[in-house]
Parts: structure tokens; sequence; C-alpha cells
């Protein structure tokens, strides 16, 4: 196990804080409510979740970093097949 993962264990469940850009409300999400998505690129990589305030879609890109915090905070984990080839 990580480190991150070990600490996330022995601390309780883990809060992330987020913004929703349409109503501009910020809060606090568990792990359960956020979705990740790694994709072949940056582009198609991001976490997405539901704006508690206002109920809006949300979807964010998530770079290393991210993806690091959010898989070791135990956030549901899906990841994206590479396009094959061209039809």
């Amino acid at each position: 196990m990580s480190l991150i993962s070990d600490l996330a264990a022995s601390v309780g469940p883990v809060l992330f804080k987020a913004a929703c850009p349409d109503c501009r409300a910020r809060f606090e999400l568990a792990a359960e409510a956020l979705r990740l998505a790694i994709g072949a690129s940056h582009r198609t990589t991001f976490y997405s979740f539901t704006c508690p305030e206002c109920g809006s879609s949300v979807r964010k890109p998530a770079g290393e970093r991210i993806v690091e915090l959010l898989t070791g905070g135990g956030v549901r984990t899906l990841r994206l097949a590479p396009p094959t080839g061209t039809v």
C-alpha cells in the first residue's frame, strides 16, 4: 500500500475540497461522490462529480498529482481504453 492509502486508512474517511463552476459553491466531497476516468492522454483524464448545491454535473481535468490524490483517497477509477484504428 502507498503512504497515502495507509494514512487514509488510519485517519478515516477522506474529504476532498471542490467547487462548482456553475453556482460557484465550495464544499467537501467524500470519495464516493467522485469518479475518476484515466485515459490515454491528459485530455481524456478527468474527475467528475455532481454539485450538491445546484445539481450540475461537473467534469474537471486531472493531472498526475490529482490522479494520485484521488486514487489514494479511495475514489473509484475507470481506465478508458485507448482508441483502436479508424473506421
